[in-house]
């Protein structure tokens, strides 16, 4: 296990992160003493599962537009919002 103190922090912080790319901790010492542990942020991405996104999508019931039923409702939005355009 390495150690940086926190003087060392500033200083040395590329190597802090080239330590917690490789996956390794560090600890964190303050006047003598060990005060903290600085680990890495595990990142694991979940698969992305589309049969249980399709049941989510079917419960919520949304009904089934055309796309020109989408723009008509999209244009009706944004003359409601913004008014009606100058040109």
């Amino acid at each position: 296990m390495q150690y940086i103190t926190t003087t060392e922090l500033r200083t040395k912080s590329k190597k802090l992160i080239e330590i917690l790319l490789e996956g390794q901790s560090v600890d964190l010492i303050h006047r003598s003493k060990v005060v903290g542990e600085i680990r890495p942020k595990i990142y694991d991405p979940k698969p992305f599962d589309s049969e249980k996104f399709l049941k989510i999508v079917e419960k919520l019931n949304l009904p089934k537009l055309t796309p020109r039923q989408i723009e008509t409702r999209y244009r009706k939005a944004m003359i409601k919002k913004h008014g009606q355009n100058l040109s």
